[in-house]
């Protein structure tokens, strides 16, 4: 933890929705004009593209089938560990972008001077000096395996989980949508990824400081048919805090219209008020921070 270099982490499956937390984020740093290191946690993962696809099935040939993006194997935990502890103590330390696609490698192939191509990661380099935080968004935000312990080194956790259905139906939707993969592959993922999700990705939300999870009250009993994704009028928001003392809920029920408290650490908001609700209670956070990082 540190004063003088926060550390924030985003954490979240694919397809949870963390890029609305980013989101918020954003609109949170500019507003207090806030310099931040951010870090995409794809660029943590171990293996490119082609890599993971050859990794994959030589695992299912030893007759693993349950290797996946999640574990250990594909990621180097060790490393963003050593990054969130290294900024922390002095704003310093190792970044790269892992290359989505064509266009993202023209971006960075032109401002490095490289040939990468979509799914290869970019040289490590040094995070930006002069920072006044580290924004890191992605999967493995507070993981924990063996000794390594990332959430130690978070000084605002923030997790994104919506009900696990309707996880899957966003996911099953993007990646049919943007990557053209039928039913059959999409579902084979989810499954194949499981034991990964429930060791890896589930136990980080017992280390967050606030959880937003969506929750749709429509009927998403049958995830692997639904035609559509429920809306965030049709979802509540259960906001949940870690260390509720300090968190001025009549405040919070007040410039959240129909909000209310379902337990003494938990807010429950509509979803169209989740990106609102989400400023709303992390800028003041960061404000502290940033305050905190004056007089260190």
């Amino acid at each position: 933890m540190s004063k003088k270099h926060p550390v924030i982490a985003v954490t979240g499956s694919s397809g949870a929705g963390t890029t609305t937390v980013k989101r918020a984020f954003e609109h949170i740093f500019h507003r207090e004009n806030i310099s931040a290191a951010v870090i995409e946690g794809d660029s943590f993962h171990a293996l490119s593209r082609t890599e993971f696809k050859a990794a994959m099935k030589k695992a299912e040939a030893a007759g693993n089938n349950h290797f996946s993006h999640f574990g250990p194997e594909s990621n180097h935990f060790d490393k963003l560990e050593e990054l969130f502890k290294s900024y922390g103590k002095n704003g310093k330390g190792k970044k790269r972008y892992y290359l989505h696609s064509d266009e993202e490698a023209a971006q960075h192939n032109q401002r490095l001077g490289t040939k990468l191509s979509a799914g290869e990661f970019t040289p490590w380099e040094d995070v930006p000096s002069g920072t006044d935080l580290l924004f890191y968004e992605g999967l493995h935000g507070l993981v924990s395996h063996g000794k390594i312990n990332v959430a130690k080194y978070v000084d605002l956790g923030v997790g994104v989980v919506p009900v696990v259905n309707l996880e899957w139906i966003q996911k099953i939707h993007r990646d049919a949508a943007e990557r053209g993969y039928s039913a059959e592959v999409i579902v084979d993922t989810i499954m194949r990824r499981m034991p990964d999700y429930v060791n890896y990705i589930t136990p980080q939300f017992s280390h967050t400081h606030v959880n937003f999870q969506r929750v749709p009250t429509v009927d998403t009993s049958n995830p692997f048919i639904a035609r559509d994704i429920p809306t965030p009028d049709e979802s509540l928001v259960i906001i949940r805090f870690s260390h509720p003392k300090g968190v001025d809920f009549p405040y919070l029920i007040n410039m959240i219209p129909n909000s209310f408290m379902s337990r003494a650490n938990t807010l429950v908001v509509p979803g169209g008020k989740m990106g609102y609700s989400m400023e709303l209670i992390l800028g003041p956070i960061i404000e502290d921070m940033i305050a905190a990082k004056k007089k260190a």
